[in-house]
C-alpha cells in the first residue's frame, strides 16, 4: 500500500510548491498596467489593421495614454465613435475622423479581357502571382483568387466577374486587403473622394488595347479636360490626385475607354 502512497504524497509536494512558486512570480514579475490604455483599447475597432499608423490596437493604446498629443481620431475603422469616446478619457475635444474607402484599380472583368491560361491550382492570388505571374493576360490586373476578401474584417469585399468589388457602404478603409494585394492595385482613399481611375496597366496604349478592352491608353484626355489639375497619365495609366479631385466627373466624360468611375454620395 505504502507503495502507492508515496508517489502520490510526493506529487502533491510538487504540486504545492510549484503552485507556490508561480504564484511567487506573478507578483514579482508582474508587469504594471496602464489603465488608460485598457480603457482607449476598449473603444478602439479592435481589426488591428494597422490603419493609425502603429502596429496595432494595443501599441495605438498605449501610444495615446503615453502621449496626449498624439491625434485621437486615427483608427479609421472605429471612425467618429471611437475618436469621441478617446477624447473624452484623454479630457480633449473629439477630432473628426477622415473616412476612407478601398479602391480597386482594374476594370479587367472576364468579358472585356483574355486569360493567358486555365488555371486550377491553389486558390491564392499570391502564391499565383510568385509562381508564374497570374493566370491574366495583362499582368498589371486583378487575380482574382480573392486573397483581399480573405482578409476583409467586414466582408467588404468579394470577387465578382474575375476581379475584385468593393462595397463602399460596408467598407471601412482599415487597408489590410490593400497591404494583402500581391499586384498592389488596390487603394485606400478619402470615402468623400468618389473618382475612381480602374486600371494600372504600366503598358504602352497599344499593348494595353490589345490586352484588355476596359484598359488605360494613356491618352490624356482626362488630364486636358480637368480643371483642377487633379489627374496625369503617369506610368502609361491615369492617376488622380485626390487633394485636388474634386469629384465633379468630367474626367469620367471624356474616357474612351471607360475606365473612370464616379461613385454616388454614400
Amino acid at each position: 500500500m505504502q507503495a502507492f502512497i508515496y508517489p502520490v504524497v510526493l506529487s502533491v509536494i510538487i504540486a504545492a510548491i510549484a503552485a507556490t512558486m508561480l504564484s511567487l512570480a506573478s507578483k514579482f514579475m508582474a508587469v504594471p498596467v496602464d489603465e488608460t490604455a485598457e480603457k482607449i483599447k476598449e473603444c478602439l475597432s479592435g481589426a488591428n489593421c494597422g490603419a493609425c499608423g502603429f502596429a496595432g490596437c494595443d501599441d495605438y493604446a498605449a501610444a495615446l495614454a503615453a502621449d496626449r498629443t498624439l491625434p485621437s481620431n486615427l483608427c479609421v475603422p472605429g471612425g467618429d465613435t471611437s475618436a469621441t469616446k478617446i477624447a473624452a478619457i484623454l479630457g480633449q475635444d473629439a477630432m473628426d475622423v477622415i473616412e476612407q474607402v478601398a479602391i480597386v484599380h482594374c476594370s479587367g472583368i472576364c468579358d472585356v479581357t483574355k486569360p493567358e491560361m486555365e488555371y486550377q491550382g491553389y486558390s491564392s492570388c499570391k502564391a499565383v502571382k510568385g509562381f508564374f505571374g497570374g493566370p491574366g493576360s495583362c499582368k498589371f490586373g486583378c487575380i482574382g483568387l480573392g486573397d483581399c476578401s480573405k482578409v476583409c474584417p467586414k466582408g467588404a469585399i468579394t470577387v465578382c466577374n474575375g476581379i475584385a468589388k468593393v462595397d463602399r457602404k460596408l467598407c471601412v478603409g482599415c487597408g489590410v486587403c490593400a497591404s494583402t494585394c500581391p499586384q498592389n492595385i488596390i487603394e485606400i482613399t478619402p470615402l468623400k473622394s468618389r473618382v475612381v481611375v480602374g486600371c494600372a496597366s504600366a503598358d504602352k496604349g497599344k499593348i494595353t488595347k490589345d490586352l484588355c478592352a476596359r484598359g488605360c491608353i494613356g491618352c490624356k484626355l482626362c488630364e486636358k479636360e480637368c480643371k483642377f489639375d487633379a489627374i496625369h497619365v503617369i506610368g502609361n495609366h491615369a492617376v488622380i490626385d485626390y487633394d485636388k479631385c474634386r469629384s465633379c466627373g468630367m474626367c469620367s466624360k471624356v474616357c474612351p475607354r471607360g475606365i473612370i468611375t464616379v461613385f454616388a454620395k454614400d
